[in-house]
Parts: C-alpha cells; structure tokens; sequence
C-alpha cells in the first residue's frame, strides 16, 4: 500500500512529538489528522468529499495559497520548477502532498512534504515546506541527482532558515521519512555542534477518505489548526519562561529553495 497504490489521497491520524534537550528540557505531545492528497487529482476530491473541498471554504478545505509559491496558482508547475533547479526530471510522475488541511478556513503548516515519483514509480524527491509563524517559508529538495531513492529517506541539510526564536540558526537537520502506507512516520533531528538540540516527529495510521471519517476526526480533534497554533506560542512562552535565550530573525536569512 505505497504511494504508487493511491488514487486521489487519503487520510491519517496522528501524533506529533517535539523533545528539546538542552538548554531547556521540554516535551509536548498533540493529536493531529493529516492528508496525503495526488496535487494532479484535488478536482476528482472536491467532486467526491462534501466536507472537504479545493480552494473555496468548507469545514476542511485544501487551498493552493497555503502552499508552494503561495499565490493560488496549482502546484505541480511550481514543484516541477523547483524539481528542475535541482537537476531532477520526474517524466510526468505524481507528485502527493502531505499537509494539515485548513480547518474553518485556518490552517498552520509548520512542515508539509511534496512527494515526488518518477512516471515508473520510484520517488526521486522529497520537498521539504517549512514554514515560520511570521508568514515565511522555506524549501529544503531532498533527491539523489536524479536517481531513485530508497525508503525510508535518510537526508541531512544545514539549518538556512528561521523557525524559532529559540534556536540558533547554527544548526543541521536529520530527516528520516517513511512511505506513507498504512502507517505514516516523519522523523526530524535538529543538531547544533554534532549535539542532538531537538526531536521531532509525526506518525500514525492511514484511514480512508471518506466524509465519514472526516467527521470523525474532526469530532474527535475540533479546532485542530488553531490548536497548532496555539501550541507552538504557549511552548515559546514556556521556554521564555524557563529562561530560554531569544535569537532574533537575521536579517539574511533566505526564503529560496536550497
């Protein structure tokens, strides 16, 4: 049950941990619902899904705003552009989205994943979307020089963009992604001066989506996206309170895909 195996997307339920070791020693856990969705296939889900639709609003709504070059223009072209400046040609492959949906027409995405597969089914790229609570965003291209990759992806990159105020730009990330199959599993280790700084992570388990479950998930977790929010500025006010030092955005600090 690989990518390969989907036909418009699917839904997981999930859990997401953040472990900070030093110098302030904190841990949160919250429950979140997450969506794989084909970026060529959203029309075939705004027919099918009545409590999800594409670009206009609903209860759960995917809009191309939130994503890519953030202007509302679809996103296959603009991953393909991304793709190209990294040397990878995907010979009209899918490309899969993994992200929060907008909930009431909110949604935060501090990480959303462009999987992206060769037309003969072997992913050649991962696009890592990380994004800031000051409205900016970043693009890490995870590939192999046009060459398949194997699963899980085990990728490092140095830290060229700023998340949080409390951590130093100085910094590297390990990544580990799984195939979302039945289950889903991201795994994010952030490092400063070869010191694991900060574990995060996001698994759980594929559901079908369908309205049926869409319900469920949002009965079970309501307000999901203003959730997130939420909790990344209460755990800043946390860290602040304990002491944590506050580093300030640089002014350099780029917002172009690396």
């Amino acid at each position: 049950m690989g990518l390969a195996d989907m036909e418009d997307g699917r839904l997981y339920r999930t859990r997401v941990m953040h472990r900070r070791l030093f110098p302030v020693d904190y841990r949160f856990i919250y429950r979140v619902f997450s969506l794989v969705v084909d970026v060529d296939r959203l029309d075939a889900l705004d027919r099918r899904l009545r409590l999800l639709s594409v670009n206009r609003f609903n209860l759960l709504s995917l809009d191309d705003r939130d994503h890519g070059a953030r202007d509302g223009t679809p996103l296959r072209p603009w991953a393909e552009t991304q793709l190209a400046q990294a040397g990878v040609d995907l010979d009209g492959g899918r490309i899969f989205l993994l992200a929060f949906p907008r909930v009431l027409g909110y949604v935060f995405n501090p990480l959303s994943l462009f999987y992206c597969l060769h037309r003969d089914g072997s992913l050649r790229a991962i696009i890592c979307e990380v994004s800031n609570t000051l409205g900016d965003c970043h693009h890490y291209v995870l590939h192999n020089q046009d060459q398949p990759m194997d699963w899980p992806v085990r990728a490092s990159q140095d830290k060229l963009f700023y998340v949080s105020p409390f951590i130093e730009m100085d910094a590297r990330y390990q990544f580990r992604l799984s195939e979302p199959g039945q289950g889903l599993s991201v795994l994010i280790h952030e490092y400063q001066q070869s010191k694991l700084m900060l574990a995060a992570s996001q698994t759980g388990h594929v559901r079908p989506l369908t309205d049926h479950e869409l319900l469920k998930a949002v009965a079970t977790m309501p307000l999901m996206t203003f959730k997130v929010i939420f909790g990344i500025h209460w755990q800043a006010l946390k860290i602040w309170w304990k002491g944590g030092k506050y580093y300030s955005k640089p002014s350099s600090s780029s917002e172009e895909m690396n």
